[in-house]
């Protein structure tokens, strides 16, 4: 017997999804799409952006779906409200909010430049930030609506290699853990995902650049297809959970952070001693072939 979509969670909901050109807004986009949902997307490129609105628009599984686009940069408060009030005159009032738009830039503390610090607090703290703004008041004057966040396995354990990017992710954490206890009084619900190494176009982008050491100790991280990150979210979503994870190892994370307290710091140091040591070893190698 066939499933009736119109008794899907999601289905009739009204979404805005922020970096929804690519990676896990793209596959947030689709899934939702699939349920049901009418989505509006944001990013900074409006090429891809209208490619993703034509795939989508085909994939509706009812008529009463919409599906557009704003091209905008959410780092800019201005333009951040434009998508926000573009969204809503387009589709109405939003019932969902999924801020996945970020960048990432590994590197040695020392190696990165003052730019890169800003840039990683600017799109993907302040981007958040930015959304955040410019829907919660009408979502506090319906008296629901539901804000997810994205943040990074790295906005749970600290990482070698990653004191821009991380930074800016522990930052989402905070801004998601205040927003939950403010407003909660109104009905409006929040979720925080911490996704583990994931199958984007950002993955890619960071692996040549990565310090020796941070390759090292995500070596044996397993890389999950967005497709898998987004079900967890989606799957959260529905089930109203404030804490998103993806796969044991962002569970053994969560623990540790969490319960494990201060043991998190010698464990984390004898991970990153042996990364040093495996780059030395490398090195030798390097100046005995010289």
């Amino acid at each position: 017997m066939a499933r009736d979509i119109r008794k899907d969670f999601f289905f009739g909901k009204k979404a805005l999804i922020t970096g929804g050109s690519s990676g896990i807004g793209l596959a947030l986009a689709r899934q939702l799409v699939g349920r049901g949902a009418s989505v509006w997307l944001t990013a900074r490129n409006a090429v891809k952006l209208e490619a993703a609105r034509k795939e989508l628009q085909a994939a509706a599984v009812d008529p009463s779906q919409k599906v557009g686009f704003t091209p905008a940069d959410v780092a800019v408060e201005n333009q951040a409200r434009t998508a926000v009030e573009q969204a809503t005159r387009a589709l109405g009032s939003l019932d969902l909010v999924f801020n996945s738009a970020g960048v990432t830039y590994p590197g040695y503390f020392q190696d990165l430049k003052a730019e890169i610090f800003r840039e990683m607090m600017d799109i993907n703290y302040f981007g958040t930030l930015n959304i955040c703004r410019a829907v919660v008041p009408e979502m506090i004057r319906r008296g629901k609506g539901h804000l997810v966040n994205i943040s990074s396995l790295v906005g749970l354990l600290a990482t070698f290699g990653y004191s821009a990017y991380g930074a800016s992710k522990w930052a989402v954490r905070g801004l998601s853990d205040t927003l939950r206890y403010e407003l909660r009084q109104y009905g409006i619900r929040v979720s925080i995902a911490f996704p583990p190494d994931t199958d984007t176009p950002q993955l890619a982008f960071e692996e040549p650049i990565k310090p020796f050491e941070t390759r090292v100790i995500a070596s044996t991280n397993k890389v999950f297809p967005p497709e898998t990150v987004v079900r967890d979210i989606l799957n959260g979503v529905e089930k109203n959970r404030y804490i998103i994870l993806t796969g044991f190892e962002s569970k053994l994370f969560y623990l540790l952070t969490n319960l494990a307290g201060p043991l998190q710091y010698p464990i984390v140091d004898l991970v990153v001693a042996d990364a040093i040591h495996k780059k030395k070893k490398a090195e030798g190698r390097k100046d005995t072939r010289v």
